[in-house]
């Protein structure tokens, strides 16, 4: 499976190994202090649940190419539906606010929006979430709709 790479991360598909040592609480040397965070627990739990899912459309480790530091993960929920797809992601809190998840979400959606099945990527967020609304609107996507609650946000073939 082939990495993703932009210019400070690469997106490396989770490996089963990945997956083990998360769920197994096994400390690797190449992750921040700080990973995985919640969000990173619970992905690996569905991936050990759904090897299936382990596939270059599916989730992704977010490496800090400086540090060769796992310190975050992202997503695609894979297969599309009627040709779009769902991306979550989420960074560790001690590399926050360095614009690694907008750098990571705009280099996963534009893999995404590169194959056929796919011509939109969409995401909700919390509406008591605004870093995570700047992150969308930082890669590239646009606010589509909103309830209460939730912010809906998407990108498209352009």
């Amino acid at each position: 499976m082939t990495d993703l790479v932009s210019e400070r991360l690469v997106l490396r598909p989770w490996s089963e190994l990945d997956v083990k040592a998360v769920v197994e609480e096994t400390r690797q040397p190449a992750w921040a202090a700080d990973f995985p965070a919640e969000g990173d627990a619970v992905i690996a739990g569905l991936l050990s649940s759904n090897p299936d899912w382990l596939s270059p459309f599916g989730h992704r480790l977010i490496i800090e190419r400086s540090t060769d530091e796992v310190v975050g993960s992202l997503g695609l929920f894979w297969p599309p539906s009627d040709g779009r797809v769902e991306i979550g992601y989420g960074v560790v809190p001690s590399r926050q606010g360095r614009g690694y998840a907008s750098e990571a979400t705009a280099a996963l959606t534009a893999f995404a929006l590169e194959l056929d099945d796919v011509h939109t990527v969409h995401a909700n967020v919390e509406v008591t979430n605004p870093a995570s609304a700047r992150v969308l609107e930082k890669a590239g996507f646009t606010r589509c709709a909103s309830t209460g609650e939730l912010i809906s946000y998407q990108r498209t073939v352009s």
